[in-house]
């Protein structure tokens, strides 16, 4: 209705898994890259997760169309069948004749034959089933019995899952324990960041035939606050947006067009972000309503006691939950690093003055500018208004995570806290140190120094870092020359194994495996997931282990006694 006002060859916002309509950002490249790991003919079973309209079809998709051509692809979209149901249509997938009727006996025979000639053909073959979130027990373990099918070299069937957030509950279960344990790879797919939000836009109009930009900053900013980042309801709320500037002959997208849009897509309900829970308004005046309350009754309670002091009255603060905290790879304690070469940063002495929320936070791009400052970089947010692609252009990357203080001391960088008071404001402070209790952060007047406790009042686990990139890896994200990337792997675990062997034929071993499975030695050692994948987490633990010169949140005296 709208494409030739716009001047749009076709609608921009299809919520219809079109594979040329994938923006990849930084999670959907990795989802993918999980994906393509697993044509590899490892076996077992790959899980993405990723909440409802994240995009895990839109990525399964694509992956389908880039799959090498000695892949074949078995998909399943509708997993509400029984075993047998199942299996019938996997061998519909895969072409294999079979009798309506069959046994799930005559089925699986009949699978394993098909996978046996493949194998011997030089084919692999792999099996994709979207919302796994709704098999059963049952089903699951039928799945798991399918990949003991192997040769002695190799299992014959890999078996990718997609599913909602609660799949990863479902194989939890303790009757699921060996299907669980044959996961080789595992990734949530979050939603996009307000930083990624233009690029998304700009690139479906691109695809759709437009090179304007017809988001005014103002519109983004509530489209983002309307859909916290999930590409679905993203596209639902623009496609509705497009349509009611149509109406109204604008060819501009304002944020009043976005607020009816998003009104008329969420039936008038707010929406709440994927995978989290806020507080309305009002319960956070009840919650203050309620502390002061206590604070009274506690006071006259204490005044009532014999002998008791007047308590000095003081002002009541709202008490607030802290969400749930997500840890995304296993984090152990901190490692001890070597880095006699890391010039040691003199921190000034404490101050008296505490954390104060109006003064000692800034916005996105300022906590960006000071966070660069700490690499030796200078970012000018008005030049570059996108911080990650700005560093991406300097050998850095961006790792946005959510996790505790154990969290930030593991990746050891300093970091952007995104912190939230008791009226839903939301800050930045950057974090540049740690030294016990105190904690050195970058503020608008200059570094101070303040109890990190005081900071975690405000803070409920969402950090930013940066990290360096490797040489192999070109600027998209993607790993390049698969020459370059064993080269630079290899070298490294040259010198790690010698620092983590338990001994010398260990150090040997490790030195004539594959690169891929030096990597999952890695991993192990240092309590990553285990995958394979040299992914942001464990190339930030290579360089923490092997000392590199860069930026460090704790001292290496602090690690040494840590």
């Amino acid at each position: 209705m709208y494409y030739d006002f716009f001047g749009f060859r076709e609608p921009p916002f299809s919520i219809a898994p079109d594979p040329r309509y994938l923006y990849l950002s930084d999670r959907h490249k990795e989802a993918l890259a999980h994906l393509m790991y697993g044509v590899q003919g490892q076996g077992g079973f790959i899980v993405i997760t990723g909440e409802v309209g994240t995009g895990k079809t839109t990525v399964c998709r694509c992956f389908i169309e880039n799959a090498p051509a000695h892949v074949d692809i078995a998909l399943v979209l509708n997993p509400r069948l029984s075993a047998r149901e199942l299996l019938s249509s996997v061998c519909d997938e895969l072409e294999i004749a079979h009798q309506p009727d069959a046994s799930i006996k005559t089925l699986v025979d009949s699978i394993n034959q098909d996978l046996l000639k493949a194998h011997a053909a030089g084919r692999h073959k792999v099996l994709i089933i979207d919302e796994a979130q709704n098999l059963s027990a049952e089903v699951l373990e039928q799945l798991r019995l399918l990949t003991n099918l192997e040769t002695s070299e190799k299992k014959l069937l890999q078996i990718v899952l997609l599913g909602q957030p609660e799949l990863q509950e479902i194989l939890a279960l303790p009757e699921l324990r060996q299907l669980n344990q044959r996961v080789t790879a595992r990734y949530h797919l979050d939603a996009i960041d307000r930083q990624e939000l233009p690029a998304y836009l700009q690139y479906r109009l691109n695809v759709a035939g437009m090179r304007g930009d017809i988001f005014t900053p103002g519109a983004v900013r509530r489209l983002y606050r309307e859909s916290q980042g999930v590409p679905r309801l993203i596209n639902l709320i623009s496609d509705r947006a497009l349509l009611g500037a149509y109406a109204e002959g604008d060819h501009l997208i304002s944020v009043t067009h976005i607020r009816k849009a998003a009104k008329e897509v969420n039936g008038g309900l707010a929406m709440a972000p994927a995978g989290r829970t806020f507080r309305s308004r009002g319960s956070h005046v009840w919650l203050v309503v309620a502390s002061v309350i206590l604070a009274i009754i506690g006071t006259l309670w204490l005044l009532e006691l014999p002998g008791s002091p007047t308590p000095a009255l003081a002002e009541p603060k709202a008490e607030r939950s802290v969400a749930g905290v997500i840890e995304r790879e296993a984090e152990p304690e901190p490692q001890t690093v070597s880095d006699s070469d890391q010039p040691e940063i003199v921190a000034p002495e404490p101050t008296s003055q505490g954390f104060v929320f109006n003064q000692h936070t800034q916005s996105l791009a300022e906590a960006f500018g000071a966070l660069f400052d700490l690499w030796g970089k200078n970012y000018e947010p008005s030049a570059n208004p996108i911080a990650c692609d700005y560093a991406a252009t300097v050998g850095l990357a961006c790792l946005e995570r959510q996790g505790s203080r154990r969290s930030l001391e593991f990746i050891n960088r300093p970091a952007i806290l995104q912190l939230r008071d008791e009226r839903g404001r939301t800050r930045q402070v950057v974090v540049e140190q740690l030294d016990g209790e105190l904690a050195m952060i970058a503020t608008p007047v200059g570094s101070q120094q303040v109890p990190f406790r005081e900071i975690e009042e405000y803070w409920y686990g969402d950090f930013r870092v940066l990290w360096r990139i490797p040489e192999f890896m070109t600027g998209d994200g993607f790993y390049g020359d698969d020459s370059g990337q064993q080269l630079w792997i290899g070298a490294r675990m040259m010198e790690l194994a010698e620092r983590l062997s338990s001994g010398g034929q260990e150090a040997a071993r490790v030195k004539r495996m594959e690169m891929t499975d030096q990597v999952r030695w890695y991993q192990e050692k240092r309590g990553l997931t285990v995958d394979g994948i040299a992914g942001a987490m464990t190339i930030i633990q290579m360089n923490n282990d092997l000392a590199e010169n860069i930026p460090r949140l704790v001292s290496s005296v602090m690690a040494r006694s840590g």
